[in-house]
């Protein structure tokens, strides 16, 4: 039959040099590629096959196989599918990406850099041509299913290719490429190998629908097919066809899920959830998940590797894809399947689309939901879930503003209602008293420095709930002032206090006016003399048994959210805060009444102890003194003289 030869477009060339030299950063990918064309060309002859009875096919035993000649230094990847007409390798094979090309080059003559003309070429499907990385020359022979003719493609990957009609070709493809010679510095590994073979088909193709068998390796000339007795060894099947999110939930057993998550997570115990999720319409995918037993021990470190596993069309796409899901939940393992999804070239950087962000937003609801009926149905597995990451499941209430009710609605809380058991939002609401506006909390490093903190006192003493919120990213989301089911959360260190009844809150206030014109001299004294460091000296309704405590404005920053900017490098002004004094306790009566006998006269003895009165009370709230060494000269003074 003639051989007729054909030049590259020149476009074309310039897109195989590209393919060869740039596009991709491993080169075991060739055989992904080449397994995954070949997967494609058996699943569209299964549907012919159903569409056309009159197609002269054998469907009997579809696969795919991988032959080796290591004297030849050949390898083939042959399939038994629907192979492609002459004219469809004229225009599929020979001119690259026939559909596509001038669109192409006038976008990469557009694009200024090789990184973003890259980035364009994602639409054209051309991951035939990543053999030339490791092949000097590429044979391709096809049939297609119900023709007699066979065509055979041949290139070295340089300027030409040469395409000829032959007979007797098999149906379906074989691809065979001439390797290259080893070259480790280069990544061009022996692709001869067994061994390499296995490795590559297990990390990229194991789930794939076909058996891809390879037939035992021919070398020097013999055929080591044969084994003992010259008996013909079987081709071994390399890949486990095993996709556990493509079967029914009844054909699939726990212990396999779980195999499934160990190998995925190298985590030798069992998840404790398994999630699974398909979409269906217009994008189509399918997801298997797993909620671990147990928080690794880096999962706070920079750098953690999440676990989300991408496959198209049951083929190894990416082993950490972070753009499925949100940071916040890094800690889910799993595999997310799709149908079709916009990849470049490589295969290796996403195109930003819709479906990315449809699958980011179906996933990160599914997981949360699933958290929700586990609280709701099994408090125990809930209790370990929050345990292991619930921590790290709050940084979401500052990034994820979609779903702030859906996880505040999973959260728990350390709680003054119970010291042992932890609250959710909806708990503490039920249990609100009558009138109550808020979710009242406080944060601080512990729940003992918590919960002896002035602050609490008058909630202590009228038996309200207050959440004791003790790790570092609660420091942050609550400063949002999100609510929940309506009712805003707020801090007990911020504000005034008002609690009770309101025919309480209208006998504290009356009293409370009393009380103000008794101190008012005394109050404006000492936010005189303390103007350096608070902003306001006033009267207390939330003590009790302390004489003073500090609290900071209602949108004032925190001091421990300041220390956080702080050490993260962020300027952060000085916020001055309130100093607020109980009139009921001995020592601010006392040092009411010395200040109304003194008056303008009042010397350095009351002006120390106002300054006294102010550090003792940072102190109760584990705060910093400005001065230490000078508040210990003063309490040694103070001491010195009840001797």
């Amino acid at each position: 039959m003639p051989t007729e030869t054909f030049e590259f477009q020149v476009e074309a060339r310039q897109l195989l040099q590209m393919m060869i030299h740039s596009i991709y950063s491993n080169k075991d990918v060739f055989l992904r590629e080449l397994v995954s064309n070949a997967s494609d060309a058996l699943d569209k002859l299964r549907l012919e096959a159903l569409r056309d009875d009159s197609l002269d096919a054998d469907v009997s035993d579809l696969h795919i196989a991988i032959e080796t000649d290591r004297q030849a230094r050949t390898l083939t990847v042959r399939d038994n599918g629907i192979g492609m007409s002459h004219d469809e390798v004229v225009q599929l094979i020979g001119t690259i990406a026939n559909s596509g090309t001038a669109k192409f080059l006038r976008e990469l003559k557009e694009a200024e850099e090789t990184a973003a003309a890259e980035g364009l070429i994602g639409q054209f499907g051309v991951g035939f041509y990543s053999s030339f990385m490791v092949a000097d020359e590429v044979t391709l022979l096809t049939r297609r299913a119900g023709e007699s003719q066979g065509t055979r493609w041949t290139s070295t990957g340089e300027g030409t290719y040469t395409i000829e009609t032959v007979d007797g070709a098999p149906q379906g493809t074989a691809v065979t490429l001439r390797l290259k010679p080893e070259d480790t510095d280069d990544q061009l590994h022996d692709y001869i190998s067994p061994w390499k073979i296995r490795e590559i088909v297990k990390r990229y193709s194991d789930f794939i629908t076909w058996p891809v068998r390879m037939a035992p390796e021919a070398a020097n000339g013999a055929d080591d097919a044969e084994g003992t007795d010259d008996a013909p060894r079987e081709p071994e099947t390399l890949n486990s066809m095993k996709a556990l999110w493509a079967r029914s939930r009844d054909e699939v057993g726990d212990d396999e899920y779980h195999e499934l998550y160990k190998h995925i997570s190298h985590d030798w115990s069992a998840p404790l959830e398994t999630i699974r999720l398909q979409a269906e319409g217009t994008f189509e995918y399918q997801a298997l998940l797993f909620i671990p037993s147990h928080a690794p021990q880096d999962l706070f470190m920079q750098g953690y590797q999440r676990g989300i596993q991408l496959y198209v069309k049951r083929v190894f796409i990416m082993d950490d894809c972070e753009a499925l899901m949100p940071p916040y939940l890094r800690f889910v393992k799993g595999v997310v399947d799709a149908q079709d999804l916009s990849l470049n070239v490589s295969r290796e950087i996403l195109q930003q689309d819709r479906q990315i962000q449809l699958m980011h937003r179906r996933l990160a609801k599914k997981v949360l939901s699933t958290v929700k009926d586990m609280m709701s149905a099994e408090p125990e597995r809930y209790a370990t879930f929050w345990r292991e990451f619930g921590r790290v499941l709050k940084e979401g209430l500052l990034s994820d503003f979609e779903n702030r009710e859906a996880i505040l609605g999973v959260s728990s809380f350390a709680t003054t209602h119970d010291k042992d058991e932890p609250t959710t939002l909806r708990q503490y609401v039920e249990r609100m008293k009558d009138g109550q506006e808020y979710i009242f909390y406080l944060t601080g490093e512990s729940r003992q420095a918590i919960e002896n903190s002035p602050h609490m006192e008058a909630f202590r003493a009228k038996g309200v709930e207050v959440l004791l919120l003790t790790d570092p990213v609660d420091e942050v989301w609550v400063e949002a002032e999100p609510e929940f089911d309506g009712k805003k959360l707020r801090s007990v260190a911020k504000g005034e206090v008002d609690l009770g009844t309101e025919e309480e809150k209208k006998e504290a206030a009356t009293e409370r006016e009393g009380r103000q014109q008794e101190y008012a001299d005394l109050l404006g004294w000492m936010t005189d003399r303390l103007s350096g460091t608070v902003k306001e000296v006033r009267l207390s309704s939330r003590l009790t048994v302390s004489p003073a405590c500090i609290v900071s404005d209602m949108h004032d920053v925190t001091p421990a959210l300041e220390n956080m900017y702080r050490a993260m490098g962020q300027a952060v002004p000085q916020v001055k805060r309130i100093l607020e004094l109980n009139p009921g306790h001995p020592l601010v009566s006392g040092l009411n009444r010395a200040h109304a006998e003194r008056g303008e006269d009042a010397g350095t003895g009351l002006q120390e102890t106002a300054e006294l009165l102010h550090d003792l009370a940072l102190l109760a709230e584990g705060g910093e003194l400005g001065d230490p060494s000078r508040f210990v000269r003063l309490m040694a003074d103070r001491l010195e003289r009840t001797l």
